[in-house]
């Protein structure tokens, strides 16, 4: 399927590895100009020159930005092209007891979690809506709405990122303009592959097993059973970052197998 994303400009933060790599992966696929970012410049050398090797036609540059960093945030945005799609990906977590948990900890993670997403928005959807088309989307989580006791900071950041992204599509109104959130569940990301490596060491299990534990005893709910791909995660999001999508806005779709339940 044509996605009619050709020369489109897309923007994805934190996308050197794990499911943001996979979106500009899938996005130069189709066509677009993309951009990646991660913390240093070295990350993102690595990763510029592993899209060439998959992609040798692909039009990818790349910028380095610490999103805890307000100034290197806005040394980003005022180097950044005129963008056709931006995905506000970047993120971290830490899992830790509420009580184990203080301040900073919290403050940090809705800095880049959601105050990420909220400036680049409003660097680049004034001129979205000015040429009538863009497209703009938050990578939440399962979390926003399962909410796993030892990581509720992160889970609060992934639940204010619904509110913002919901509120931002009402400002789109009658334009060519969209702007939803992505739900992933537990995904196969570099870091839940170092999970099952670590945990099969520690058990004397296979990796297999140790999935096979972690979905029969810690994420009971999910309808999959098993952990997604990255790409899985990615050709759905591309598709929302297509024209194709265009009658979907102000949503938040579910790539989690499940998880969260509900009728919607």
């Amino acid at each position: 399927m044509d996605l009619k994303l050709k020369n489109k400009t897309a923007f994805i933060s934190g996308s050197t590895a794990g499911i943001g790599f996979a979106i500009a992966k899938g996005l130069l696929n189709e066509g677009a100009k993309v951009i990646i970012n991660g913390r240093s410049e070295q990350s993102v050398e690595v990763a510029l020159n592993k899209l060439r090797k998959i992609n040798s036609n692909a039009d990818i540059s790349g910028f380095a930005a610490d999103f805890s960093n307000i100034e290197e945030v806005k040394s980003l945005c005022e180097n950044l092209p005129d963008l056709d799609i931006l995905v506000n990906n970047v993120g971290i977590y830490k899992s830790a007891s509420f009580f184990e948990m203080d301040d900073s900890d919290w403050q940090e993670q809705y800095e880049i979690n959601v105050m990420s997403g909220v400036r680049l928005s409003r660097y680049f959807l004034p001129n979205m809506l000015k040429q009538n088309w863009g497209r703009i989307l938050f990578v939440s989580s399962e979390c926003a709405e399962l909410v796993p006791p030892d990581m509720l900071a992160y889970s609060m950041t992934k639940t204010a990122m619904l509110s913002v992204a919901k509120g931002l599509a009402q400002l789109t109104k009658s334009s060519g303009v969209t702007i939803n959130s992505i739900i992933p569940g537990s995904t196969l990301s570099e870091g839940a592959e170092q999970f099952l490596e670590d945990e099969a060491v520690k058990s004397g299990k296979t990796k297999a097993a140790i999935e096979a534990d972690f979905f029969k005893d810690v994420r009971t709910s999910s309808l999959l059973q098993r952990f997604a791909s990255v790409d899985e995660v990615a050709s759905t999001t591309v598709y929302y970052c297509s024209p194709l999508a265009s009658a979907t806005n102000g949503a938040a779709i579910k790539i989690e197998g499940g998880s969260t339940g509900g009728l919607i």
